[in-house]
């Protein structure tokens, strides 16, 4: 199994395979790909893993839909269909030029970014889930808003509320259900545009650079539902979630549901050294296989599963789900493995609470909060954060801020302890930056 899956479509093996690719391989399928994923195809970036996922999405679409016979039997460089992605605004897949065509417009994808760029997309606004005065409550956009919705709906005493599958019977899920089939419809086989979704691709529960938002896991589970009901392809971009990165290996886990393909770097390697992979099923690979080369996935890569990378992930994969190697780690009754609350839920409310600050988000390895700012001063160019990210510096922490939003992230290691300090630290520069922008308020 592990050489079948560390040679996906690859010339890079012709024939063989080392064992640091080998043994990464079998990691990667034992681990954030346990009980779907059955092959691995590696890269050196999380952006270059989501146009090959891009490419194996598209192909598995248009062989159940009858366009690649179609293409084998005519011409196999030309179709009268385009093909799009179903996607959430807010999201960030990356900078290659594909990538960037899977994510709706932004900041990223500007003219003086990509000059290019057109948007290959369906693209929704999601809710999203927050904590505010200590309080955890779903965000709706107004398509949303109905009389039918009761407030234990939106509001949730605990995170670990928001998680629970007993969602799925809730009057939200059928609202969500409904939207995304209707949304879904304008683009089925008996429309008269030549454009399809061909392939659903989302970060699972977080949404990273697009802000730090945590989407709400009842709403991608709804879109994983919809979409495998009308039998299209779901990516999870996991380049940013996964490994540990919000408290389990994988986002799936959190989420309740498998992706067809999911995307893997960053904390794969501990982040020492370049290396991607882009997972898949038995089903994908399938799509690929036959007697004509021009059927094969024709993505070369010089540096694929090069053994620095291979050694370096497996090093990394083992070493994180170790309790010897790392404390943090911890098992329910049911012997699945999380990491330990990191985050101090007293101090965490405190900043909830405070009046700079309009949201906050916590899981896992991360800690994330939006400043209260007008409309001028949000959004990704803000430069609203900079005098507070400049006092946290002074005080030991380096935070990259995202316009008004700020974030603080540990590694899957890290004590405790250490975060709290992170954010007792963060609550006092955050109380001397609401006294400077109050006195300049007054002047």
């Amino acid at each position: 199994m592990g050489y079948a899956a560390a040679r996906f479509g690859h010339v890079m093996f012709p024939e063989n395979v080392y064992e640091p690719a080998l043994e990464c391989a079998e990691l990667l399928l034992d681990g954030v790909g346990k009980g779907w994923a059955t092959r691995v195809y590696f890269s050196d970036n999380g952006s270059t893993a989501i146009e090959i996922a891009l490419k194996m999405a598209f192909r598995k679409f248009s062989s159940d839909h009858g366009i690649l016979p179609e293409l084998l039997k005519n011409n196999p460089t030309e179709s009268c269909t385009e093909l799009m992605v179903l996607a959430l605004k807010g999201s960030y897949h990356g900078d290659t030029l594909g990538a960037m065509e899977a994510q709706a417009p932004s900041s990223f994808t500007g003219f003086l970014q990509q000059p290019w760029y057109t948007g290959r997309g369906l693209f929704l606004d999601p809710p999203t889930v927050f904590m505010h005065n200590g309080k955890w409550t779903v965000s709706l956009p107004e398509v949303f808003h109905s009389a039918t919705l009761k407030p234990e709906d939106t509001t949730f005493r605990s995170r670990d509320e928001i998680f629970l599958k007993s969602r799925d019977e809730s009057n939200l899920a059928g609202l969500y259900s409904l939207y995304v089939s209707q949304q879904l419809s304008q683009y089925s086989t008996l429309s008269e545009t030549n454009k399809q979704i061909g392939a659903l691709i989302m970060e699972p529960i977080i949404q990273g650079a697009g802000g730090m938002h945590m989407v709400d896991p009842l709403f991608q589970r709804m879109l994983v539902n919809e979409c495998r009901h009308c039998r299209i392809p779901v990516i999870f971009d996991e380049v940013f979630t996964g490994f540990w990165r919000l408290g389990v290996e994988s986002a799936a886990e959190l989420l309740g549901c498998v992706p067809d393909i999911a995307c893997f770097a960053k904390l794969m390697t501990g982040g020492i050294i370049p290396l991607a992979a882009t997972m898949a099923t038995d089903a994908i690979f399938d799509s690929f296989t036959g007697d004509s080369k021009l059927k094969a996935l024709l993505h070369g890569h010089s540096y694929s599963a090069h053994a620095m990378g291979c050694t370096a992930a497996a090093k990394s994969i083992k070493w994180f789900k170790d309790p010897n190697t790392n404390p943090n780690i911890t098992s329910e009754k049911s012997q699945k493995m999380l990491l330990s609350e990191l985050w101090d839920a007293e101090l965490v409310q405190q900043i909830s609470s405070h009046p700079s600050v309009s949201r906050v988000v916590t899981l896992g390895t991360l800690f994330a909060l939006e400043l209260q700012a007008d409309e001028s001063d949000a959004g990704y160019a803000s430069l609203y954060a900079r005098s507070l990210v400049q006092m946290l510096r002074e005080d030991g922490i380096y935070t990259r801020p995202l316009g008004n939003v700020i974030y603080v992230m540990c590694g899957p290691c890290t004590s405790p302890k250490m975060c709290t300090l992170q954010l007792l630290k963060l609550y006092t520069k955050l109380e001397e930056f609401t006294l400077v922008e109050t006195k300049m308020n007054t002047n």
